[in-house]
């Protein structure tokens, strides 16, 4: 078992001896109090590696990039704070709520540490919490052999943050575009050789609409993930303060929906990418069934809940309330939907 670094007490906060949580996280735990909206829960406790030095990428929308003004700990990240604790704190309180929760997800950022931290991590919340871990990786820093080892320590599925759907915007928005590190073939490499390691649907893909493609370029991504063998986990964009993406306008709704239900029925095997038909510029105008079956899927309401590892029976675990929008307009729903959330679904998707 690899062994944390001493830190002496006059040293910041510092992975593994330290992690961040999301709020959400925190709440579940009971380290902050809240309450959440329409009394959602969380069922996924959301970790984040923590260094002084901070995150060296510079992603245009990400509230962690290193180009923005303060310390790393008080930079929200997806529209959230994420207090820091330590470690012990953090394992003694997962295991006395473990019955709330179906999944621990460990996410790494741009760091030197990042891979042997996290694998420390992981062989310890496998071996002394006992639920399912995921780790949401970072290729940049990895090697395709760590893949294997965390498999080793215990990880059951591993998710990369692409993020975005073609080569030119990842560029643009997280290599040359921003001065960043990062390589859309590393990531899409990693991504590929995840599925293999850990299997059909237990590699996922993070991609966030509305960062300027296309409808039918995010369609093929998502059908080019599945073709790999893993889901894909939709977010919403909405713009990060502090970001440089800051006064960026959020993903449309009636895109976002769309995009929702498509994703659903591909990851689900029920239609592919080349099922579909689109407009002249690129927006969704049929889903490739019947248009009495893409409704039962649009009355059950599940393609419109949040897109994640799952757990517990559930699609998602991961379910993140509020992560990409406000509750006032949600973007993925953390809970099943009610009858008057699938009329508004409708609303939106211009369904008749």
């Amino acid at each position: 078992m690899l062994s944390p670094k001493k830190r002496t007490s006059t040293e910041q906060p510092s992975s593994p001896e330290y992690l961040q949580m999301s709020l959400a996280a925190a709440m579940t735990l009971g380290l902050k109090e809240g309450l959440f909206f329409r009394n959602a829960r969380l069922y996924c406790l959301n970790l984040l590696l923590t260094y002084p030095e901070g995150c060296r990428a510079n992603c245009a929308y990400c509230g962690l990039q290193k180009s923005r003004e303060g310390a790393f700990g008080e930079k929200s990240f997806i529209r959230v704070p994420w207090p820091t604790y330590d470690l012990e704190t953090i394992m003694r309180e997962t295991i006395a709520h473990k019955a709330r929760l179906h999944r621990v997800c460990i996410s790494m950022i741009t760091h030197s540490r990042a891979v042997q931290d996290t694998l420390y991590l992981t062989e310890r919340f496998h071996r002394e919490v006992g639920l399912p871990v995921s780790i949401l990786m970072n290729p940049t820093s990895m090697k395709p052999s760590d893949l294997q080892e965390m498999k080793r320590k215990g990880a059951q599925m591993a998710a990369v943050a692409l993020d975005l759907a073609t080569e030119d915007l990842f560029d643009l928005h997280r290599g040359k575009g921003v001065g960043g590190p990062h390589r859309f073939d590393q990531y899409w490499e990693m991504l590929s050789a995840t599925a293999e390691v850990f299997g059909r649907n237990k590699a996922g893909c993070h991609l966030i609409v509305g960062m300027g493609e296309r409808e039918d370029q995010m369609i093929q991504r998502i059908q080019k993930v599945r073709d790999l063998g893993a889901r894909t986990h939709l977010f919403s964009f909405f713009p990060e303060k502090g970001s440089r993406m800051a006064h960026k306008k959020s993903c449309p709704v009636d895109q976002y929906r769309r995009i929702q239900l498509a994703r659903y029925l591909i990851d689900f095997d029920h239609c592919r990418a080349e099922d579909l038909e689109f407009d002249d510029q690129g927006r969704i105008i049929s889903f490739g069934l019947k248009k009495s079956e893409v409704e039962q899927w649009i009355d059950t309401g599940r393609p419109f809940m949040t897109s994640g590892c799952p757990g517990g029976g559930m699609e998602a675990a991961c379910n993140r309330p509020y992560g990409d929008g406000p509750a006032s307009d949600i973007r993925s729903f953390p809970f099943p939907l009610e009858a008057q959330d699938i009329a508004l679904v409708k609303q939106q998707l211009g369904w008749e």
